[in-house]
């Protein structure tokens, strides 16, 4: 079977099944099996309507979103229903020992320093974070930072616009691996996607995970520049190629996550892929609709509120 042919069967079974209403945009976590007998982070104990600064006297918090510091529960809750991952941008501050393991500690920022590249480093050393996500070109220098330790390198491919051709993606890929990369994430070819040559998309994905092998990829869709059809497709493509992880955004796309998209996406991707919710999410509520959408990681913004209590940021 050829790759238009097999897009073509995807998609048609896709429709089909969107068009029985198995699974629409109210889609959550509880539909596909994940939360039952799992506490529900919505009655997490958090605080909600306030308009202060946390009462660090009274272990109150209001604004700041998900404290790991002052309310530890409401982030232990967040990783008990199902988070596998969440993000975290450089000077995170202080971070709870157990929750350090799900965070990608990354600086994407084309301005970022050697001396900020060394700093996320040493962070990472200190909390033991899953891994330090960075720009290709710094991966070499993130490797010999982080000698020693056991925290991998991911490597963003394509990015943030994926505006390249099959074989640069598969030879950035490449280059990062050897460099040192543990993790890719490449944007897919959104021109090409919104264009309908799903054959071009196709080949994009295939050609960067055939070359990540045996190291998983995670396609970032930049869901704000899609449609309805689009997202569905891509989510379809970037399962057929076999990637690992469909992701909403890039934080740099001038758009974010939304739990409608979340949703979506894990409807299309089933329970053989993750999604992960990156951009906007900026609170503890946006992270609670992220995971209750079917999300399984988070991006940045939710990160540092979840271990430090920061507000806002991009949030790749």
């Amino acid at each position: 079977m050829g790759d238009e042919e097999l897009i073509e069967l995807i998609a048609n079974r896709v429709r089909a099944r969107l068009m029985a209403g198995g699974d629409g945009p109210g889609y959550t976590r509880a539909h596909h099996g994940h939360s039952h007998g799992q506490p529900n982070p919505t009655n997490s104990g958090g605080s909600q309507g306030q308009h202060a600064s946390c009462d660090t006297e009274n272990g109150d918090c209001y604004e700041c979103g998900m404290c790991a510091v002052q309310r530890t529960q409401d982030a232990r809750t967040i990783v008990n229903f199902g988070a596998v991952r969440v993000g975290a941008r450089a000077g995170s501050g202080k971070v709870l020992s157990e929750l350090a393991g799900y965070i990608d500690h990354t600086l994407l920022k084309p301005e970022a320093t050697r001396d900020q590249l060394r700093e996320l480093a040493e962070e990472a050393r200190q909390y033991n974070f899953a891994t330090v996500c960075v720009n290709s070109v710094n991966v070499r220098l993130m490797t010999q930072y982080l000698k020693g330790s056991n925290v991998p390198v991911c490597a963003v491919v394509g990015f943030p616009l994926g505006a390249m051709n099959p074989r640069s993606k598969a030879y950035e890929t490449r280059e990062a691996i050897r460099c040192g990369a543990g993790e890719i994430d490449m944007v897919l070819n959104i021109g090409a996607l919104k264009s309908g040559d799903y054959a071009l998309v196709l080949q994009d994905i295939k050609a960067v995970v055939e070359a990540a092998d045996p190291i998983g990829v995670k396609v970032i869709l930049e869901t704000s520049k899609l449609s309805h059809d689009e997202k569905v497709m891509g989510c379809v493509l970037s399962k057929a190629a076999g990637a690992a992880f469909v992701k909403t955004s890039t934080g740099f796309g001038g758009g974010g996550a939304t739990a409608e998209d979340v949703a979506l996406m894990r409807s299309i991707v089933g329970d053989e892929m993750g999604v992960k919710a990156s951009g906007g999410v900026r609170s503890k509520e946006d992270a609670q609709a992220m995971i209750e959408a079917g999300a399984n990681r988070l991006g940045a913004s939710a990160s540092v509120a979840i271990v430090t209590g920061a507000r806002g940021g991009q949030g790749y």
